[in-house]
């Protein structure tokens, strides 16, 4: 393997070309008219202009993403996260044209890419599950019915989807009509597929997801958990590993189903197997993202492993040499996803120009970052612009780190979420390891956030008139 063409853009792009630079692989990138100066850009040995800015004109054009890998004898396309990695057809296309996929095989996507498919696949392991329906459903009575019989609340989610489109919860049986049409009309806008799912709603749950690689000989291990529960409209915005309330004998029964769920699609490569968890340590099976994750740093820092490294031996076809036994946590880390969202304006994506940025620098920080300064932040695609990794001996001193990075990390153009990560990681409640998936519900509001800020400008307006006085005092001082 020579060459990879990441399919890809931004923070993702950059790290997986990182990794390939290291091993002696060149790399091509592909790229927006928006992006023509973007850090990955200029990064890659070689790099394509794939279309207009929006990714339905660029970043998904599959037949043309393979077209230029093809000109350009491309031996692998890495997808990264988004976009077209958990795309079935694009990465079947990429093996009929007799070029390695870094990712698993068609089939496994397909399997895993619909939440009953990925139900049906692994109830023969006896993996815990929601209780809920076993097919799509879109009559309004049947819903009623099933809804009465596993008891509300209930969650109505999209087959196909993710990060919390299609997804409704509904309290009593007043609401399922309206909630249902929305869920059914949102999945269609999303996904192009408007079948949905009923499931009980487990109303105060730990998000816990194992991290598992497989090679193609057979040989699965798991990477120990994340805890992803920091959530804002059901994505996430902080996690950390390990898990601040998963006990030994917990986190080997919540590895070994996820290595099961893995076996049963024939899974190659880096996955990630969610699990709820809920008050009273009983885990329920949520789905499998057949990709690299997002917050995959946090991993590799607890384990001393280069995830996107061992995806592209897994994809030459090498062997695992890694023994589950031997595997150990190593410290603790945290990430903080730096979106381009103001957190007092209910995080809507902020646009616009970045005149200051100014990445924190030390050897228990991380920094996979996408932009630079004095750039435009794009209105069409994901609003995230970086992720801030911090890395301690234990969970505390990873905390302490964080809050030292999120201090030293300036933006000024835009408003972003360091604000609200300073806001979770000063808090009590998650500093005890004590939240669940309702953490912002339950503790976050803008007009927090806003003493907060307030708070922190009389500071500074202090200190700066002390050190005003201070300089006028040493001006005035007579000369000897």
């Amino acid at each position: 393997m020579k060459k990879i063409l990441v399919a890809n853009r931004g923070e993702i792009a950059l790290r997986i070309m990182k990794t390939a630079k290291k091993m002696g692989i060149k790399t091509v990138a592909i790229y927006s008219t928006a992006d023509r100066e973007s850090p990955h850009v200029t990064y890659a040995d070689e790099a394509i202009c794939i279309g207009e800015p929006p990714s339905n004109q660029s970043y998904l054009l599959g037949d043309k993403i393979i077209e230029f890998a093809k000109k350009l004898h491309v031996d692998a396309i890495h997808p990264g996260y988004g976009f077209l990695s958990e795309n079935a057809e694009f990465a079947e296309q990429v093996e009929a044209n007799n070029i390695v996929f870094i990712g698993p095989k068609s089939e496994s996507i397909r399997i895993m890419g619909s939440k009953l498919a990925a139900k049906e696949a692994v109830k023969h392991y006896n993996i815990p599950m929601v209780p809920g329906t076993k097919d799509a459903i879109t009559d309004i009575k049947e819903a009623e019915l099933i809804a009465e019989k596993i008891g509300f609340p209930i969650l109505i989610k999209a087959s196909a989807g993710g990060g919390g489109k299609g997804m409704r919860i509904v309290q009593n049986k007043h609401e399922l009509e309206v909630q249902m049409k929305r869920a059914i009309s949102e999945a269609k806008n999303a996904f192009g597929d408007g079948s949905v799912f009923i499931e009980k709603y487990i109303a105060s749950p730990r998000h816990i997801e194992i991290q598992i690689l497989a090679d193609t000989l057979g040989h699965t291990v798991h990477l120990f958990e994340r805890d992803c529960s920091i959530q804002r409209r059901h994505q996430k915005v902080i996690e950390e590993a390990p898990s601040a309330i998963l006990t030994p004998s917990l986190r080997d029964k919540m590895g070994d189903a996820a290595i099961k769920v893995a076996k049963a699609c024939n899974y190659i490569g880096a996955g990630t197997v969610e699990f709820l968890l809920d008050d009273n340590d009983k885990f329920y099976f949520l789905e499998m993202n057949t990709r690299l994750q997002v917050e995959h740093p946090v991993t590799e820092l607890i384990t001393g492993l280069d995830l996107v490294e061992l995806q592209i031996k897994i994809a030459r076809g090498e062997a695992l040499h890694l023994v589950q036994a031997h595997l150990e946590i190593l410290g603790h880390a945290m990430e903080l996803r730096i979106y381009a969202e103001d957190p007092l304006n209910d995080f809507l994506p902020s646009i616009g120009k970045l005149d200051v940025y100014k990445l924190p620098e030390g050897k228990n920080i991380r920094v996979d970052n996408g932009i630079n300064e004095g750039a435009d932040v794009p209105i069409y695609y994901d609003p995230m612009l970086a992720k801030l990794i911090a890395y301690g001996k234990t969970r505390e001193e990873a905390i302490e780190n964080m809050l030292e990075a999120i201090h030293d990390y300036k933006i000024e153009g835009i408003s972003t979420t360091l604000s609200f990560g300073k806001f979770v990681f000063q808090n009590a409640a998650f500093q005890e390891g004590n939240f669940d998936t309702n953490f912002v519900n339950i503790y976050y509001s803008k007009d927090v956030l806003k003493i907060q800020a307030e708070k922190e400008a009389r500071l500074a307006a202090l200190v700066a008139l002390k050190q005003y006085e201070k300089d006028l005092k040493q001006v005035r001082l007579p000369k000897h």
